[in-house]
């Protein structure tokens, strides 16, 4: 990667389709009450042990909640991102953003990372070449030259942190309490949006509900086990198990 990047964006609109866009809690419950539909994207790991990037630790601490299950300890990262497996619904019929001044925070930082640990790489986003090839200087080394995209950046990652604990209580409430070990998938889950736009505005305690860990892998699932951990390995009925 170069150590400078610039972008300026086309309007081509490829990065408004098939992404799920994450979103904050205020987010999430506007976009529920526009009609939109939310997923939850929900992976988990044990402190220091199955499923946490050593390197990462620090990170996945902050943006994730401890939750009982089985006899142990696991710590859940939950994700609620707009639903779009084709064209956002906010696309109108010329790419361009119809919600454009109150389009997530998200979509206000695109293309750049908000994951400290994942540097901007070019050729894994959607934008075309000339993107790349024209505009203001985006990122010099790893940091964002523009002060105002560092600062929509660390808003962005200080939501993830200050969302998590009610983003756990809003599972529990709606009974979503299955999870994948981080590294191996997501759970991705489909909720009734009146019921999860209820649920929000009700903004509910945790109630330590128990979790379980969708594994497929009987080793992981026994290495799982021998952590304490509460597995599942059946097919599921309310969610998807999404493996890498």
């Amino acid at each position: 990667m170069s150590d400078s990047i610039r972008f300026a964006c086309t309007g081509c609109g490829k990065c408004c389709s098939g992404h799920h866009v994450p979103l904050t809690l205020a987010e999430a419950l506007q976009w529920a009450l526009a009609g939109g539909q939310v997923v939850v994207l929900i992976e988990g790991c044990v402190r220091d042990g199955p499923g946490m990037p050593a390197q990462q630790r620090e990170h996945v601490l902050r943006r994730s909640h401890p939750v009982r299950c089985g006899d142990s300890e696991l710590h859940v990262s939950v994700t609620f991102a707009a639903f779009n497996p084709g064209r956002c619904r906010n696309l109108d019929a010329n790419d361009l953003c119809s919600i454009y001044e109150s389009r997530p925070l998200v979509c206000r930082i695109y293309p750049a990372e908000i994951n400290p640990h994942l540097p901007l790489r070019p050729e894994n986003k959607d934008c075309p070449p000339e993107a790349w090839a024209q505009g203001p200087l985006l990122i010099h080394g790893s940091l964002p030259v523009d002060t105002e995209l560092q600062a929509l950046i660390e808003a962005a990652r200080q939501a993830d942190r200050d969302d998590i604990a009610a983003k756990v209580a809003i599972c529990e409430a709606l009974g979503i309490t299955t999870t994948a070990l981080k590294g191996n998938g997501f759970t991705a889950w489909l909720p009734d949006m009146a019921a999860f736009a209820a649920v929000l505005e009700q903004a509910p305690q945790a109630i330590e509900a128990p979790w379980a860990v969708h594994v497929q892998d009987e080793a992981l699932a026994a290495e799982l086990q021998r952590h304490g951990l509460q597995v599942t390995g059946e097919a599921p009925l309310y969610y998807a198990f999404i493996g890498f």
